[in-house]
């Protein structure tokens, strides 16, 4: 599992879109990101439908993830 902690374009700060974690500096879920490209959308029409999101913040996360799971014991 991820500590998104160590994910420095995310935050999550109480009371703000109900906790959740959020792309740094916006009200943009994370999951957000997932739940789209999960739905068949491209980076591109996600950076476009969240214009507050950055690319560099989107690549940061997918890197994040991609290392997290990379690291997990099988």
């Amino acid at each position: 599992m991820s500590d998104w902690v160590e994910c420095q374009e995310v935050e999550r700060v109480p009371g703000r879109v109900s906790g959740a974690w959020l792309f740094k500096g916006t009200r943009v879920p994370v999951k957000a990101l997932f739940e789209n490209l999960e739905d068949g959308a491209t980076v591109d029409e996600f950076l476009e439908w969240f214009p507050a999101v950055s690319r560099a913040q989107v690549e940061a996360v997918m890197e994040f993830t991609t290392a997290s799971l990379e690291t997990q014991p099988a």
